[in-house]
């Protein structure tokens, strides 16, 4: 059975988790008992162990291709990987370290313990993903998706960084109605079973984090 080693609200574990899903590889997922290691760790049927978000992200591509990610266009092909910087760099940095980090159980993100949320931390995030959530929807809106009518690593990834945020209620949803219907259209896929199915002891998400029409 493959395994991966994982953080419930790292937004690197949970692109792997869809990436995974999408190829439809049947995984053993497991939860990291040293939370400050590097996160994610997957091993596949042989052993092979690899670490890290992007060693997963070019071993399961080239292992399993069959259902490729990263489109074989030259052009569609960098706008995916950008988009995947992006959101890791971006978003992640603006955004969703400042919101999720703080509201989160340090054992469930990796970050290092802190005593008490920084409300003027989350503030800041959640300004930042207000001025955001526009270009995002009119991105989706112009392609269907992030790069084209067909997934790529990219919705994945910014699936991720959403997915965790929403589970605290922290997506102003009502802000674009372009950017809501991607998103449930991203629920809707089976990839994504395992992140709704998400349990924290202590903090349970929002009332509609696993509904597919919210």
């Amino acid at each position: 059975m493959r395994r991966l080693i994982h953080l419930v609200f790292q937004p690197a574990s949970r692109l792997v988790r869809l990436a995974l899903g999408e190829k439809r590889l049947v995984v053993d997922p497991q939860m990291a008992d040293d939370t400050h290691a590097h996160m994610p760790q997957f091993i596949d049927l042989d052993g092979t162990t690899v670490t890290g978000l992007w060693a997963i992200l070019d071993h399961i591509e080239g292992t399993y291709p069959e259902i490729p990610l990263v489109p074989d266009d030259a052009v569609e092909r960098g706008e995916a990987l950008r988009w995947l910087d992006w959101t890791a760099t971006v978003l992640g940095d603006q955004v969703t370290r400042k919101i999720v980090s703080e509201k989160a159980n340090p054992r469930y993100t990796g970050t290092p313990t802190r005593s008490t949320p920084d409300v003027n931390v989350i503030r800041a995030g959640r300004d930042a993903l207000r001025e955001l959530i526009p270009f995002l929807g009119k991105t989706v809106d112009e392609h269907g998706n992030l790069v084209s009518r067909n997934l790529t690593i990219a919705d994945l990834s910014l699936a991720a960084h959403l997915s965790s945020l929403d589970y605290f209620g922290e997506v102003p949803w009502d802000a674009n109605q372009g950017l809501r219907e991607w998103y449930m259209r991203m629920k809707s896929r089976p990839s994504f079973r395992s992140l709704l199915a998400d349990r924290v002891p202590g903090q349970p998400p929002i009332k509609y984090y696993a509904d597919l029409d919210f």
